[in-house]
């Protein structure tokens, strides 16, 4: 599944140092899909090197050149949607349908990007100096590291990826080595786009091999990650010894509020969907559900019954509602925050378990608990899973406060029909992003990220590729 790829150094696919490999594990059968190259600290060095070459000659390229390479990569990754979706479904479990969707938004990451190449502008400053003018220039701001999670394989390094070769600068990607099948068809499509040789490269493989020959190197001057809050801090750290660039999506634990004037269908069609796609393992979803006590018990009843019509299974077959956690671990911690919640007076509506009926896999049932705490670790910690924990609330004022407990910062959602009580509560929420009668945040077109514990920077939109821009101020005088 894996043999054509390999590590991939200066634009060219080749084998780890003495051949080394790891196998990555469907999540679906808890078989090997396949034996993956395995990067050691001289193969990292060897990308690195590679970056510092490709980013001289990225930085001579015009943006109209930059601009004209991401569209063809885009329209190489639209020849090649259906063998990625298909690894995407292989590598996570989710399913085909949601795979291809996410591929789609990947495409639409590189057709945005292109244009806002072309549109990397400066400024001229008056300056007091007789004769004298302030030129304001943007340029790359260096050799990028790339690192990305399993949960979404595809859309997560094009977010990094595009606005980063947009802005001229060469990157080093390092996926998730349960996921890294996706990556290097992205990275195929990268090395078809007619960029220079190191403009791209991937490495996969260990911490020590991968991630800290890249941290402790100053040639590599931005890092992006999205990750885990834990992992993040340990960045920020790393990074500080050699003042690297950060940014980073981490983790949430997103609050959605169901008001008493919600239109009660539209809040469970959407909700219901958004909550268990990609079995929950999604740092956007809702995982605190704050519902008003006159709508609380309809609201139960009808997410338990939609909950209940998802179909589990392999994400491959076009039928499957559901996949499976991603592995072995996930499917613990899952089973240990339920266990946790259910100890301490919350009640299993539906599911609650380990799905019955398949032998192996990481498959967990589709759960609703409520008579949740917001002291209880389903609610005061995100759950990554398909749990939706709900609780009820009397007043604005009191959800609003609730809703805010807490470090992370995210994402939020509420439904209503009232805009002024929607204008309020977008303001009174404390998060990077705000969905009202909406989960759709995540578009090419919109910056994406969150505040506090949640991260830093943005992806998408205008927004997006400064991160990957230095600022330089030029005083001439003739």
């Amino acid at each position: 599944m894996y043999e054509s790829y390999g590590i991939c150094v200066g634009g060219k696919w080749r084998a780890a140092e003495g051949g080394a490999t790891a196998a990555v594990l469907s999540p679906v059968t808890g078989r090997p899909l396949g034996a993956c190259a395995t990067a050691s600290a001289a193969d990292t060095r060897d990308a690195i090197n590679a970056a510092e070459a490709g980013l001289m000659a990225m930085r001579a390229l015009s943006g109209f050149a930059r601009a004209d390479a991401l569209h063809r990569i885009a329209d190489e990754m639209a020849r090649r949607a259906l063998e990625a979706a298909r690894m995407n479904t292989a590598e996570t479990g989710k399913p085909i349908a949601q795979a291809e969707r996410e591929w789609v938004l990947s495409v639409d990451q590189f057709r945005w990007y292109a244009e806002e190449a072309r549109r990397i502008y400066g400024r001229i400053i008056e300056s007091r100096v007789p004769r004298g003018r302030f030129e304001v220039t943007r340029e790359p701001v260096g050799i990028v590291a790339a690192f990305t999670a399993w949960n979404f394989p595809a859309s997560l390094p094009a977010r990094k990826l595009a606005p980063a070769l947009a802005a001229g600068c060469s990157v080093i990607l390092r996926p998730s080595s349960q996921t890294p099948g996706v990556a290097m068809v992205m990275v195929d499509c990268i090395r078809a786009g007619g960029l220079p040789d190191g403009a791209i490269n991937l490495v996969t493989g260990s911490t020590a091999e991968t991630y800290t020959p890249i941290m402790a190197d100053p040639r590599v001057r931005k890092v992006s990650l999205t990750g885990s809050t834990r992992v993040g801090q340990q960045m920020l750290r790393d990074a500080a010894a050699t003042v690297k660039k950060v940014s980073m999506e981490l983790g949430g634990n997103a609050p959605l509020i169901i008001y008493d004037d919600a239109d009660l269908d539209q809040a469970l069609d959407l909700s219901v969907a958004t909550k268990f796609a990609n079995a929950g393992q999604v740092c956007v979803t809702a995982d605190r559900f704050f519902v008003h006590e006159s709508l609380h018990d309809r609201f139960v009843d009808g997410f338990v019954k939609r909950a209940q019509a998802i179909r589990l299974g392999d994400g491959a077959d076009p039928a499957t509602g559901m996949g499976p956690l991603i592995n072995k671990g996930r499917l613990a911690e899952v089973d240990a925050i339920v266990a946790d919640a259910v100890a301490a007076g919350a009640k299993i509506e539906t599911g609650g378990k380990r799905a019955a009926g398949f032998n192996e896999g990481n498959f967990y049932e589709p759960t609703v608990l409520t008579g949740v705490t917001d002291d209880m670790q389903v609610f005061a910690e995100e759950n990554f899973g398909p749990i939706a924990a709900i609780t009820r609330f009397a007043t604005e004022d009191e959800v609003l406060a609730r809703a805010n407990k807490g470090e992370m910062g995210l994402s939020a959602y509420a439904f209503t029909r009232s805009p002024d009580r929607a204008r309020r509560t977008v303001a009174g929420l404390k998060a990077g992003m705000v969905g009202i009668n909406s989960f759709a945040l995540a578009a090419a077109e919109a910056p994406f990220g969150g505040t506090r514990f949640s991260g830093l920077g943005r992806e998408g939109g205008s927004e997006g590729i400064e991160d990957y821009l230095d600022t330089k101020l030029t005083q001439l005088v003739f």
